[in-house]
């Protein structure tokens, strides 16, 4: 599958805030905490605030270093919520909208106090899936 984003490049913002998330997990790969940024973001129902992002740090991929294995699914996913959020699946949007969602995700799982060591993704994640309502999938 083609992919209308290509690269990206981080905030310096978010680059500070998956340095600290690197310590914490040990996850020592910028793409994997990155994906779960992502998931994170599409698991809220709310759309992202449409803040402009900055991309002013030295920390830059490709959405196939991204998405690795799963990159094509990624993809799918960010194209759904688009569609989801009654925004179209141009080019355009849907760079705009990954940046959203990858930066608010980054600051979820960063401002989460709970998030000590790799096992605690597991527990954000269901417990953030939990308390969704019935007729809301997490990503």
């Amino acid at each position: 599958m083609t992919t209308e984003i290509e690269r990206f490049k981080l905030s310096k913002s978010a680059k500070d805030q998956l340095t600290k998330l690197k310590r914490y997990t040990k996850i020592d790969q910028w793409n994997i905490l990155c994906r779960w940024a992502f998931c994170r973001s599409l698991a809220e129902p709310t759309q992202p605030s449409p803040v402009p992002i900055p991309a002013d740090s030295n920390v830059e991929m490709t959405w196939r270093v991204f998405g690795g294995e799963l990159a094509d699914i990624l993809l799918i996913a960010l194209k759904q919520r688009c569609h989801n959020d009654g925004l179209g699946c141009d080019k355009d949007t849907l760079t705009n909208q990954f940046r959203l969602h990858l930066h608010r995700g980054i600051g979820y799982l960063a401002g989460d106090l709970t998030i000590k060591k790799i096992e605690d993704f597991i527990g954000v994640e269901t417990l953030h899936a939990t308390s969704l309502p019935n007729d809301v999938s997490p990503g």
